[in-house]
């Protein structure tokens, strides 16, 4: 059976995503398109908080989220428990966010990544596992209940 990853983008992530849903397809991925459908002028947090509710609750493992910067993006899906949304410009970045932060989310910066670049982005972060460890604790240490701190 086929890891189901969601994938949602804003205006500007538009063709991005389009192009990543096809590369995600010849992986082998089920993709499940959270939105947008067109180019026309939307607001980011409503694709970002759906796709973080799957990963939160634990639907899916991973999603991929595309806006202009990647920030806002980012920003509303790491309002999630369980969320690591990571904004990732280059594959050694994306690997770093899965190796020592488990990131499951991937998020792409439209404006500032070539579609070329976007699915190496894309392969590295697919490709990479956490590698536990030192990084646990810290990453165990995202999820604040209460006030502990």
């Amino acid at each position: 059976m086929a890891e189901r990853i969601p994938i949602a983008s804003d205006h500007a992530g538009f063709a991005l995503k389009e192009s990543l849903k096809a590369r995600l397809t010849a992986l082998g991925f089920e993709v499940q398109d959270l939105g947008t459908s067109s180019e026309a002028s939307t607001d980011y947090p409503d694709y970002a908080h759906p796709l973080a509710e799957e990963v939160s609750t634990g639907e899916v493992m991973r999603g991929v989220l595309i806006c202009g910067t990647g920030l806002g993006m980012s920003y509303a899906a790491n309002r999630h428990a369980h969320v690591r949304a990571a904004v990732a410009w280059n594959p050694e970045v994306a690997a770093l966010a899965r190796q020592h932060n488990n990131a499951n989310v991937l998020v792409l910066p439209a404006r500032f990544v070539t579609p070329v670049e976007a699915e190496a982005i894309l392969q590295a972060w697919l490709d990479t596992p956490f590698d536990g460890g030192r990084h646990e604790r810290r990453v165990e240490k995202i999820e604040l209940e209460g006030d502990s701190q």
